[in-house]
């Protein structure tokens, strides 16, 4: 008896165990996948409600776009040192108190009173949201392997559009009517489903399959954090990536947040904008996994290129009144939205200089570089549209960003080679 349960640790532990072949890696993958959905519902948990919260609160759009954005301001901060410390101390703890932090962010929006107060409740996000957002790459590259990883990064990020979908379907339409029409409550039980979805992901964490993998060593080179980070900033290739980054991000957190009020102001009521907007969220589902998985070494470039062509396809669409033109815009948001960010994530990793080593730091380069964007996006758009008195202004500015990321193919080409 006694032998056989010390065969099960070693079995775990010794070196014919692989993490890419155990059935226990779709469980971590689940769990990854609800630590996404909590984040994607929290990213744009006050889109739905700007109208309400701004009218309550007496802000016009600026500052609401300045509140939007407030936790990209952090994340910037603070994505570096999130991904050293999962490269450090392991993504299990990490995760939790990341999602503790988005509980906390979603409860503390609920007792705002004004600008300062809504402002610094979204901040707090930007301390956990990092952790997610790079923990999820390092874990798919710990538990999966070959085009397999390219799958499971799809499978989380669809964590992101289904919070996404849940927050813009079932706020106008569901919880404010059930809640009273009292948003503070709509965010209240927000949070309280990010903790529990923080309770679950102790619980698959403490199997002891999980434990022995990230109890392994990582097989690092020996050099300090800021030797390896010279290291991944001296790569060419590496450097084009954090740079479109801050595009992609710039559209897709700058349409994302605006876009329930794009649709209010094409003649659509709130209940509808929100069913509308989950459109590109449901679109955003089949493209993420289905376009990650195609894009191998030789095909990423291509299908990148094409995820750049969608989204200013979708800014130009948008122009349009309710109709066709409008389904379309939508429909490419949604391609575009559902896979740039993870064939970009996949071509950052398998960079020679990166890989599974130094997957947590490189990510936290990548989202400290996007959430320039992230931040850029949201308070741009607001403050556009509020001088210029619509939106048409500001779909222009996202389609100028479109195109230069598709100036951007050229030279990372190059740089791969």
């Amino acid at each position: 008896m006694s032998a056989a349960s010390d065969s099960a640790p070693d079995a775990a532990s010794g070196a014919g165990f692989s993490a890419a072949s155990h059935p226990y890696r779709w469980v971590v993958l689940a769990g990854v996948w609800l630590a996404y959905f909590s984040f994607g519902l929290t990213t744009v948990t006050l889109a739905p409600l700007v109208g309400v919260v701004g009218a309550d609160l007496g802000l016009g759009h600026a500052r609401m776009g300045t509140v939007l954005g407030a936790w990209q301001l952090v994340y910037i901060a603070s994505a570096l040192p999130c991904g050293m410390l999962l490269d450090r101390a392991g993504p299990r703890w990490a995760l939790f108190m990341a999602l503790v932090a988005i509980a906390g962010s979603n409860l503390l929006r609920g007792v705002a009173t004004g600008h300062l107060s809504l402002f610094l409740a979204v901040a707090v996000f930007g301390l956990g949201g990092p952790l997610v957002s790079i923990g999820a790459p390092k874990l798919t590259s710990l538990w999966f392997e070959g085009r397999e990883r390219g799958f499971a990064m799809g499978v989380y990020i669809t964590g992101l559009a289904f919070g996404n979908m849940a927050a813009f379907s079932l706020t106008n339409s569901l919880l404010m009517p059930a809640l009273g029409g009292d948003w503070r409550a709509v965010l209240w039980a927000d949070g309280g489903l990010v903790l529990a979805t923080g309770l679950v992901w102790l619980a698959i964490t403490a199997h002891p399959v999980y434990r022995a993998v990230e109890a392994r060593p990582a097989g690092g080179t020996g050099e300090s954090q800021v030797q390896a980070f010279v290291r991944l900033l001296r790569v060419p290739a590496v450097r084009w990536v954090l740079l479109m980054s801050i595009g992609i991000f710039f559209f897709n957190h700058g349409l994302d947040n605006w876009l329930p009020e794009i649709l209010v102001s094409r003649g659509m009521d709130a209940a509808r904008a929100g069913f509308w907007s989950t459109v590109p969220t449901a679109i955003g589902v089949s493209a993420a996994l289905i376009l990650p998985r195609l894009a191998t070494p030789s095909r990423r470039l291509p299908i990148l290129g094409a995820l750049y062509l969608a989204a200013a396809g979708a800014t130009l669409l948008l122009h349009g009144a309710e109709g066709m033109m409008l389904a379309g815009g939508l429909i490419l948001q949604g391609v575009a939205r559902g896979a740039m960010m993870a064939v970009a994530m996949l071509i950052l990793i398998e960079i020679p200089d990166v890989g599974p080593r130094r997957a947590g730091m490189a990510g936290g380069l990548f989202f400290s570089a996007a959430e320039v964007g992230g931040v850029l996006g949201p308070v741009s758009v607001g403050l556009i549209a509020d001088v210029a008195g619509g939106f048409t202004i500001p779909l222009a500015v996202l389609t100028g960003v479109c195109v230069a990321l598709l100036a951007m193919m050229a030279p990372l080409g190059r740089a791969l080679r």
